[in-house]
């Protein structure tokens, strides 16, 4: 019997377990994910509990990806250069291994021309959260040139900047108030790494006023992260103004088949994956 989860708070727009789920019966294999909203002080026993009941591994999202760290025992490459964890495995001596499959995610969802056209490029990155820092990762192993990251608290996110300066010496990052977002003339990709826009936080809100995204060149392309609801006020927008969009579905989808193989061992049909959440948002 399979235990697997996703911890976070709040997840009412969480949709892991339908495509997790759906593998593990298309896979034949018994099991369970479960939806393990925890409140922040919560956190430190609930994982104690993951422990004790049995789990062989779970997600994490918001927003505890970053303090996630402060329990793991030992990280991948990806997670220890992100400093945060979207997938945690619970090995059999009960020690836990982070892993970060949110860089693999935002990367697959990429096109080999998309991947091209932004190389060299400047991006944009809206948030400096663990979405955030999964996002940049992805890009300057893209090919980018430069990352202006837009955060209402420059003092809180100056350590993850400089951190990511020591490990990508050629690319340039430059940490913005968000309230400065105004021209993206020079920005051949915008990344929304936060939930605004996300359904039942923001839904009916944008990270970036439409007149702003007027401002990027014709060839540049939106990234939301954000995938509950898949068309976003922010997708909508650039799609309105002749942009190119990825929406996040692509990104949850790789980086729960990623998650998945490392608990399993099995690398399941992302197929499945993919129309059990289109058929879960279509509802």
């Amino acid at each position: 019997m399979i235990k697997l989860g996703i911890l976070g708070y709040p997840l009412g727009h969480s949709l892991s377990k339908v495509m997790h789920e759906a593998v593990m019966k298309e896979l034949g294999l018994q099991g369970t994910y479960d939806i393990l909203e925890t409140e922040p002080e919560d956190l430190i026993q609930k994982v104690k509990d993951i422990k004790r009941f049995g789990y062989q591994g779970f997600n994490v999202t918001i927003p505890f990806k970053v303090p996630m760290t402060m329990m793991i025992d030992d990280f991948d490459d990806l997670a220890n250069i992100a400093g945060c964890v979207n997938t945690v495995k619970v090995l059999p001596d009960k020690s836990l291994k982070g892993f970060n499959t949110d860089v693999y995610g935002f990367k697959a969802a990429f096109s080999a021309e998309q991947n091209k056209l932004i190389s060299g490029k400047k991006a944009s990155i809206i948030g400096t959260g663990g979405a955030a820092r999964a996002a940049a990762i992805g890009l300057c192993s893209l090919g980018i040139s430069e990352i202006d990251f837009y955060t209402r608290n420059i003092v809180n996110a100056s350590n993850m900047v400089n951190f990511l300066r020591s490990q990508f010496l050629t690319v340039r990052f430059n940490l913005k108030q968000i309230q400065s977002l105004a021209d993206l003339s020079d920005t051949y990709i915008l990344v929304n790494a936060s939930p605004i826009g996300m359904r039942g936080k923001a839904m009916d809100l944008m990270p970036v006023e439409p007149k702003v995204l007027k401002t990027m060149p014709l060839t540049a392309i939106v990234y939301d992260i954000v995938y509950n609801p898949r068309k976003t006020l922010l997708i909508k927008s650039a799609n309105e103004c002749g942009l190119e969009t990825i929406d996040g579905c692509e990104m949850l989808i790789h980086q729960g088949a990623k998650a998945f193989e490392i608990w399993t061992g099995q690398k399941p049909p992302i197929s499945v994956m993919k129309i059990a959440l289109l058929d879960s948002l279509a509802k």
